[in-house]
């Protein structure tokens, strides 16, 4: 019996895995997308915008929907989902979590509100 390859896209906040959770590991598939944001836990999140994050996922998955499922567009879906967690930051709508163990400012440096 054949191992599929996993096919994968990692970025620094999302990872995309060709493959279902079963038992704690990951099974690979060619028909289930599995997708892990922000696993080193960057950001503050709320309920809200991790929804959009998740529509923006589908939406994206939507629209390359008949290609091939292949690194290549697993890493464009994951690269767009970056950018769009960048435009959430520069919203406000996240935040950095400054109590995370890794604080690099990876998207840019915090806007600091000038309060004089």
């Amino acid at each position: 019996m054949d191992n599929p390859t996993l096919l994968k896209s990692t970025t620094r906040h999302i990872r995309i895995f060709a493959a279902e959770m079963h038992k704690d590991e990951l099974v690979p598939s060619d028909q289930v997308l599995t997708l892990d944001i922000d696993p080193d836990n960057e950001f503050n999140w709320n309920e809200d915008s991790l929804q959009k994050v998740y529509r923006k996922f589908d939406e994206l998955v939507e629209a390359s929907s008949g290609l091939d499922l292949t690194d290549y567009n697993l890493r464009r879906i994951g690269s767009d989902l970056e950018h769009f967690l960048r435009s959430l930051l520069q919203k406000g709508e996240i935040s950095y979590n400054l109590s995370s163990r890794v604080t690099n400012y990876s998207m840019g440096v915090p806007q600091v509100v000038n309060t004089d």
